[in-house]
């Protein structure tokens, strides 16, 4: 399927003499003579890029553009002006035009062109293609209440370029989120850097984060650039902020209020444009309390609180993740599809997942490769997630018929349970 040009001008000897040379290079064309037939054709035929005069009767090539990046922002197109109007072809590329000639025509600079304006096009496909991607990629999975809730708010809170503290336990997806929020934010055509606060002692953080200049101190043979610059335009994520020490913490906060900061060995003030997004599976406000955390630092990253619930508070998603964790190993294994039983889904939803999404996600993989079956049941399940396979002894069943007032009701709990020992008497 060839490119589809539509060729707008009141000319027809223009039309007709760009017409047929377009149509020699390979590409199929439509034409309009003024821009109200131009609009119409457009809507009805959906061209792959315009090529439009600026002097036209009835509305202008100026007019039909602005008309044209309403609809069809993505749509290229291409100016052809006369002479004394380069100006006003300025003026167009300022409203959307891709590019623009000069009356007379060089075919071989259109050609250029209309190739260079269909290659663009097809990048931007391509990036949108691939951000989709990233999104579907960094979604969050599962349908429980708690996780709606969770999507209602990134999704209300993404686009706001606000500054983030995302809470939760150890595995339940904080770095998954602030990509998320990432890539649905006006900021997701910049980078997102990471910074593991963990490892970020004093003194490797101004290196880190600020970079430094060529001689600053003896090891920096070179200039180097810090993650505050590598995140300019872009976001910022400081995972488990809360393992920042104290000297680190105060230097951060310092910058973040003045937004500004220099190399190492610099004089120049760089001014921060980025957004912060940082986590943590501590409870700050107590860390506050015992002196390990600043209070100054915790009140301008939690600007927009957002808490992730543990999985043992969402159990309902577990099928779910469950299922699609499946299919993304014995993907990725290249193993056959793997199904699993209810009553194997049931025995995980019982157990509390201490590990959260990581350590669900850790099983299902090692099932995915170690059990040779197409199907996983209950007996596939091992300890600690297989409950069913715990068996009560003696000691504690009788412990716990002193908790009933009649030895009546004692004697049909001991009968239930009988069978659970190993033909043991009482």
């Amino acid at each position: 399927m060839f490119p589809t040009i539509l060729i707008v001008d009141d000319e027809p000897s223009i039309i007709k003499s760009l017409s047929g040379i377009l149509t020699d290079e390979g590409f199929d064309i439509l034409t309009a003579l003024n821009g109200y037939e131009a609009l119409k054709t457009i809507d009805r035929e959906s061209p792959d890029l315009v090529l439009l005069d600026i002097w036209m009767q009835g509305i202008d090539g100026i007019e039909t553009l602005k008309e044209i990046k309403k609809k069809n922002p993505q749509l290229p197109v291409l100016m052809i002006t006369g002479h004394g109007s380069i100006e006003t072809a300025v003026n167009a590329t300022k409203i959307g035009a891709f590019d623009f000639f000069e009356k007379p025509l060089s075919i071989d600079k259109v050609i250029l062109g209309i190739n260079n304006a269909l290659n663009f096009r097809k990048l931007e496909e391509e990036n949108q293609y691939l951000k989709s991607k990233a999104i579907q990629k960094h979604s969050i999975d599962g349908n429980s209440t708690a996780i709606t809730k969770l999507k209602q708010q990134i999704a209300i809170t993404a686009p706001t370029d606000s500054w983030i503290l995302i809470s939760g336990q150890h595995g339940t997806g904080k770095k998954l989120i602030s990509r998320a929020i990432h890539h649905l934010s006006i900021r997701a055509n910049y980078p997102l850097v990471n910074v593991n606060c963990t490892s970020m002692i004093y003194g490797y953080m101004e290196k880190n984060l600020l970079g430094y200049e060529k001689g600053a101190f003896k090891e920096a043979k070179t200039k180097s650039i810090g993650k505050l610059e590598m995140a300019a335009g872009g976001t910022i994520y400081f995972d488990e902020i809360g393992n920042m020490d104290l000297k680190t913490q105060s230097k951060l906060a310092k910058i973040l209020q003045m937004q500004e900061f220099s190399r190492i060995g610099g004089d120049r003030q760089i001014t921060i444009n980025i957004r912060i997004i940082a986590s943590t599976s501590k409870d700050l406000e107590n860390e506050i309390k015992k002196g390990n955390c600043l209070e100054e630092l915790y009140f301008k990253l939690n600007i927009i609180p957002i808490n992730i619930p543990p999985l043992k508070k969402r159990t309902e998603d577990i099928p779910d993740l469950v299922k699609i964790f499946l299919e993304k190993y014995t993907k990725k294994y290249n193993i056959p599809k793997k199904k699993i039983t209810e009553g194997a889904l049931h025995l995980l939803q019982q157990y509390p997942w201490p590990g959260n999404i990581r350590e669900l996600k850790n099983l299902v993989e090692r099932l995915s490769t170690t059990v040779s079956k197409q199907t996983l049941d209950t007996a596939d399940i091992p300890p600690p997630y297989n409950t069913a396979d715990k068996k009560p002894d003696a000691a504690s069943v009788s412990n716990k018929l002193f908790m009933y007032d009649n030895i009546e009701k004692a004697i049909e709990v001991f009968k239930k349970n009988y069978n659970k020992f190993h033909k043991n008497r009482f």
